[in-house]
């Protein structure tokens, strides 16, 4: 049996730079304790736990958030040190208010997504009506579209363009999720282009998530079976496995090696494994060393 890993699989640049930061700042003395990260800093339980070791809380929300400020969050008696901002990026409400408690902050947002949320801050600042594609209520979504003044309209499937209110007298801007499938963004690109006349259109797709998703494209055709590890709460990592479920029904989406099962796998002489970009190294590690054993 031949197992072949993508060149591509686990932590991208922007959740590898996140999760370094957090875990210098939380050996750093200089850095205000506790450390408070704003919602799962990885869409992966195994790698949020690692840094919860090192005495970092993950605040599930806004609410918590809010909660936090009076070091009431979780039954603690002490105050935010520092709060971080995940990758994934935060809208302007939260910059503001940390500003104005005096509470440090650190962010952690991919330079991608930075990207996106400035376009959207731009476009609406120039009275375009924008357009995203992407999912609505995805993390990063919901912070583009407070950079964009809540001003926004989504699109995520087929049927979302019956039901945009754009008026084709007006501009349109289209920016998108950095983690969409980049087929369904450039097929949207083409549907908003053929029915209005002024539409700008900026790609914010990250590439390595375009690297992932061609490659996925490619190995799925060419071998029995294809296991995608990452976490179902994570964008990228799901559309890994959506298209690779497409193309080959022995593709398999897993969180960790002991969801494996070898009956999957029978009569399979090539196995291809991939990874979301929050998957960290060491499960990838285990789930090979694993499908090597069924040798």
């Amino acid at each position: 049996m031949k197992i072949t890993l993508s060149k591509y699989a686990g932590f991208c640049e922007g959740v590898d730079r996140a999760y370094n930061m957090i875990k210098k700042m939380a050996s750093d003395p200089k850095v205000k304790k506790p450390i408070f990260v704003l919602g799962a800093l990885v869409h992966n339980e195994d790698a949020v736990k690692s840094l919860e070791k090192l005495g970092v809380v993950t605040i599930s929300g806004k609410k918590d958030f809010f909660s936090a400020i009076g070091g009431s969050a979780y039954g603690r008696k002490d105050k935010i040190g520092t709060l971080a901002i995940t990758a994934h990026g935060m809208g302007p409400e939260i910059y503001d208010f940390a500003k104005k408690k005096n509470i440090d902050l650190v962010d952690t947002t991919c330079p991608r997504v930075i990207k996106a949320q400035r376009l959207a801050k731009l476009f609406s600042e120039k009275k375009y009506q924008l357009v995203i594609v992407g999912e609505k209520d995805h993390k990063e979504v919901k912070g583009i579209f407070e950079w964009g003044k809540k001003q926004a309209q989504f699109v995520k499937k087929e049927n979302d363009f019956k039901k945009l209110k754009l008026d084709p007298k007006k501009k349109i801007a289209v920016i998108s999720q950095t983690t969409q499938n980049q087929e369904f963004v450039r097929h949207a690109w083409d549907v908003l282009r053929k029915k209005y006349l002024k539409v700008e259109i900026v790609d914010t797709l990250c590439l390595t998530t375009q690297n992932r998703q061609g490659e996925v494209r490619k190995r799925a055709m060419k071998n029995d079976a294809v296991v995608v590890i990452g976490s179902p709460t994570s964008a990228n990592s799901t559309r890994l496995w959506e298209i690779s479920r497409e193309i080959n029904p022995k593709s398999y989406f897993i969180e960790r090696k002991n969801q494996l099962k070898k009956n999957w796998f029978k009569n399979c002489q090539t196995i291809w494994v991939t990874a979301g970009a929050s998957t960290p190294k060491w499960i990838i590690a285990d789930v090979i060393e694993y499908l090597s054993g069924l040798e």
